[in-house]
């Protein structure tokens, strides 16, 4: 860029770097409450502070940083590894051209245009540091961003740390490649908090009063989550969650669900396709290990724990193991996502039952639809967009006509909500937002209803395109 060049506005991705500021210097040009919140958010860095102002406020003064109570000058950047213009815009664009003269990067405060570094919003805990940056366009939804994150950001994250930092001298040494480490790493930090008591011995089993219909200590809890709507978990859901000493959490269980267990440890143990994740003999031993040790544990699952989400086996091992344990039915996706699109899985004269099936595995799904006769009941499949092609290949080779309604419904009950509905001959290829991620399929008459639905003059349903849950 030539020297006398105005910086221009962000026009490409930025690249997130944290600097190491102790003993370099920085210049703040400014003295008002703008540039006393940058030097206090700088003052832990370390760096060396200059701020350059006619007037400086007292609690400026008051930090011990180096003051030149005068209009800013170029030299004023001599030296300098860092700029925050913080005064007037006609003054942080003439820092701003300096800067950029000297090669250095500067943060003009409300000014993203020319800006070449932006400060973003931080929360700093046990050693980690989180920042969250919208490019220099709304730094006010960065501060509420930041609110959300440290409310789910657990007390605990400086344990992990230690944790993490322990474990991964040894595998350097061991030459263990990166994608390997996450997964065991996730292990490790899990056996904190569901393993053996030597790991544990800094981590006290809180105390906590039980409120009313609240679980006792030592007891789990499988919950379901429902289809993703936060307003759609049960209220015996919620106090679970309000009351919970540690959460085990599937994929597509939504961050929103998970404010209410606020006190709570939150580990995240999904599977999802092709990913390494938690094996589901690990998490039925931490869900026992953790209740023996006086958690109250809930093994959250997104929609119904018993509709295609290894809940059984989870009963079953705690009550092999002697664990007392409940389950608490969620929604599940097979009938909120047709029903929030306006289609009922029964209807007089159209459809007398229907059958769910996962579309996962052709083994496990194919003798099943082959039982179903043609039409006769409504098809439900869950997890089945990746695999629609074949599913309907082995209908219309079944005797399903091609003419039968069909739905795709992606993300049922959240803002990103989606729909295709058309014929069963053209679901394969139905253009669907986010068609490689799980969702609903719903086959047969009844589907037609939505369409009725919406000429009648009901409420149109959501029309969603992200994760959508079982």
């Amino acid at each position: 860029m030539p020297p006398d060049s105005t910086p221009t506005p962000v026009t490409e991705a930025l690249a997130p770097l944290f600097l190491k500021l102790a003993g370099r210097r920085v210049v703040v040009v400014g003295g008002g409450p703008v540039a006393a919140t940058k030097v206090a958010g700088l003052a832990g860095t370390g760096a060396d502070l200059l701020v350059v102002a006619p007037e400086i406020r007292p609690e400026i003064e008051a930090s011990g940083v180096r003051l030149a109570r005068r209009p800013f000058r170029p030299a004023d950047l001599d030296g300098a590894w860092l700029v925050v213009a913080a005064a007037t815009p006609e003054v942080n664009r003439v820092v701003g051209a300096e800067a950029e003269r000297r090669r250095l990067f500067v943060n003009a405060v409300d000014d993203p245009a020319a800006a070449t570094a932006y400060a973003g919003g931080v929360i700093r805990r046990g050693g980690v540091t989180v920042a969250i940056s919208t490019e220099g366009r709304a730094p006010a939804l960065a501060g509420l961003l930041r609110e959300g994150i440290e409310a789910l950001l657990p007390e605990q994250v400086g344990t992990w740390l230690e944790r993490a930092e322990s474990l991964r001298a040894g595998w350097r040494a061991e030459g263990l490649p990166l994608a390997d480490r996450r997964p065991r790493l996730l292990s490790a930090l899990n056996e904190l908090y569901g393993g053996r008591p030597e790991d544990r011995a800094d981590q006290p089993v809180p105390a906590r009063a039980a409120g009313e219909g609240a679980a006792p200590a030592g007891f789990v809890s499988i919950v379901g989550a429902g289809p993703g709507d936060p307003e759609l978990l049960t209220v015996k859901a919620v106090r679970r969650l309000e009351a919970a000493d540690l959460v085990l959490y599937d994929a597509l269980v939504s961050g929103e669900v998970l404010r209410h267990a606020r006190r709570a440890h939150c580990f995240f143990v999904g599977k999802r396709a092709g990913r390494p994740s938690v094996k589901q003999e690990t998490i039925q031993r931490m869900l026992i290990q953790a209740a023996s040790l006086g958690k109250r544990v809930v093994r959250l699952k997104a929609g119904d724990p018993f509709v295609f989400g290894r809940g059984g086996e989870e009963v079953l091992a705690l009550a092999e193991a002697g664990v007392p344990h409940e389950v608490i039915p969620g929604i599940s996706s097979a009938l909120a996502a047709p029903a929030l699109a306006g289609i009922p899985v029964t209807h007089r004269g159209l459809a007398a039952g229907f059958t769910v099936v996962s579309g996962h595995a052709e083994e496990a799904y194919r003798p099943v639809l082959m039982a179903v006769r043609p039409g006769a009941s409504t098809l439900v499949v869950l997890m089945g967009l990746g695999t629609r092609a074949r599913l309907v290949e082995l209908l219309l080779a079944a005797g399903w006509s091609p003419e039968t309604p069909a739905a795709a419904l992606l993300a049922a009950s959240t803002p990103q909500a989606a729909a295709w509905i058309g014929r069963l001959a053209d679901l394969p290829g139905a253009p669907l937002p986010g068609a490689g991620g799980p969702g609903t399929l719903v086959i047969g008459p009844v589907v037609s209803l939505a369409t009725a639905s919406a000429q009648a003059g009901l409420p149109a349903a959501p029309r969603p395109a992200a994760a959508q849950t079982r």
